[in-house]
């Protein structure tokens, strides 16, 4: 069981609740805090019955992420690429020459709804009844970022077609199962929170229709209570339980198409948001149906997590971050003591390198990795390594991701960057060579 919230901080964190359930209007608001593998705090505020933890809401978008997880199952398994053609496995769509991974990432260039009625408040039918066509297709493959709803309803029939079973059944039993979140389904099973819209200029109430979306449920047909939402959270700090590996949750966290070195920045990986709030980087995701409004988003760095629920279609505005913030505040994480570890290469080859005339450092962190970047103080590109078999290092981000890292006695080739001991080594291979004459 997580340790809970000291009493001054679950009073700043309810203040801050009760506030977004006013300031926003929502009939009624749920919210809560994850850690050590539960909820360390939680509160209801406005109409939710208790226990407040066991009511559904909508989950909207947060259905992404679920449908994103099976999809990297079936990547682990061996069943699918993220650089295969969506043709490949789902045939006949306009979008077939799009790879699985720009449609996990909203790089595709499919539109942002699929045709016909608008499919949040409309019930939905099968692919066919879609009738896509190129119109469907609004932007070129890779070219931006363009947020889809129709693309991950292409994934979530992608998961159909690969699994033999409906999307409902493939998430239950490859996802909610087995993360222990049984009161997560696709329908309302009560006690469950009823959908409302608020009148802009007066406080009246105005009922919200809900429905199954078909083939568009894996962009956000899920219901789910806050006490489930908390265990996704703690899925996304690392408590995977079996669902995934831990390096393939770290691939769908890692940002596609931005420079994540930059500060301040959203971005999105493969069904999840990265967030970049106060230098600290968030990864979840938010959620919005007609009637309802949810988000789920944890600092791994801090082992925190934040969840929350409204019934409302608008208004109340994204109330994690502050709360992982107040919670940051209030009980900062006191992190684990430093150890002694071996390096993972040969100490006399760490230390000073020169790419040119910049220094840069080669130095072991923890995890059994090398770190290469500038002398502190000054600008240039950094990246982490981790060492494959044959004893080279691979990139893990920065600049050199995916690039090969080979050492030598005299010289580091990093994709065809040459950094040796001395600035311009004559005795190192300098791509060039170096001016016989020297420095002078």
């Amino acid at each position: 069981m997580p340790e809970p919230v000291l009493p001054t901080t679950a009073r700043r964190l309810l203040a801050r609740t009760a506030r977004a359930q006013r300031d926003g209007r929502a009939p009624s608001l749920v919210a809560g805090v994850v850690r050590d593998g539960g909820l360390a705090w939680s509160a209801g505020r406005g109409g939710v019955p208790e226990p407040h933890a066991d009511v559904q809401y909508r989950l909207g978008s947060i259905s992404k992420t679920v449908t994103a997880i099976v999809v990297m199952r079936l990547r682990d398994e061996g069943r699918l690429g993220l650089d295969d053609p969506l043709d490949r496995h789902l045939p006949g769509t306009p979008l077939g020459d799009r790879t699985v991974g720009q449609l996990l990432s909203h790089l595709a260039g499919a539109s942002a709804e699929s045709p016909g009625g608008w499919w949040e408040r409309t019930p939905g039918g099968s692919l066919a009844g879609l009738g896509l066509g190129a119109a469907d297709v609004v932007l070129g493959a890779a070219r931006r970022f363009h947020y889809s709803n129709l693309g991950f309803g292409l994934l979530g029939e992608l998961v159909v077609r690969l699994r033999g079973s409906s999307w409902d059944d493939v998430v239950r039993a490859e996802v909610l199962a087995p993360l222990g979140m049984d009161r997560t389904t696709p329908r309302p099973v009560s006690p469950a929170a009823a959908g409302f819209a608020v009148h802009p200029w007066a406080d009246v109430v105005l009922a919200e229709p809900e429905h199954h979306a078909g083939v568009m449920a894996a962009a956000g047909q899920l219901w789910a209570t806050l006490a489930d939402l908390a265990r996704l959270a703690s899925f996304l700090l690392g408590d995977t339980g079996g669902v995934l590996d831990p390096a393939t949750l770290a691939e769908m966290a890692e940002p596609a198409g931005v420079d994540s070195s930059a500060p301040g920045w959203a971005a999105y990986g493969l069904g999840l948001q990265v967030l970049r709030l106060d230098d600290r980087t968030l990864i979840g995701h938010g959620g919005s149906m007609p009637g309802f409004l949810a988000g789920v988003f944890v600092d791994r760095e801090e082992r925190a997590g934040g969840v929350s629920l409204a019934n409302t279609t608008t208004g109340v505005d994204l109330l994690v971050p502050g709360l992982l913030a107040d919670l940051r505040d209030a009980e900062p994480r006191i992190v684990d003591a430093w150890t002694s570890s071996p390096a993972p290469v040969d100490l006399d080859l760490l230390g000073i390198w020169f790419w040119g005339p910049a220094p840069h450092v080669l130095r072991a962190v923890p995890g059994g990795l090398l770190h290469l970047g500038p002398m502190p103080g000054r600008g240039g590109r950094a990246s982490r390594f981790s060492r494959r078999p044959d004893g080279h290092g691979i990139g893990l981000d920065g600049y050199y991701a995916g690039e090969t890292l080979r050492i030598a006695e005299d010289h580091l080739d990093l994709g065809t960057f040459i950094f040796t001991r001395t600035p311009y080594d004559p005795e190192a291979p300098v791509p060039g060579g170096v001016d016989e004459r020297g420095w002078r």
